[in-house]
């Protein structure tokens, strides 16, 4: 399985440029969904000045998960 932007199917990878709410943050790390149900988290920074650190659902940076072998 792997996380893919929803718009390019490209896979998201650490280091990348995401826009959340107009701003930008790099993505800091990636963690796979734990069941079926679940959609798995993205942990992010933002570029601003205030440096934050969040973790989101893969669908706030417009992800989602492909070749997922835990659905059917």
């Amino acid at each position: 399985m792997k996380l893919v932007y929803t718009k390019t199917n490209v896979e998201v990878k650490v280091g990348d440029i995401a826009h959340i709410r107009g701003v930008p943050h790099y993505i800091m790390g990636i963690t796979k969904p734990h069941k079926p149900a679940s959609t798995g988290r993205v942990q992010v920074q933002s570029m601003d000045e205030k440096k934050y650190f969040a973790e989101f659902y893969p669908s706030v940076v417009d992800a989602d998960w492909i070749e997922r072998e835990d659905r059917q």
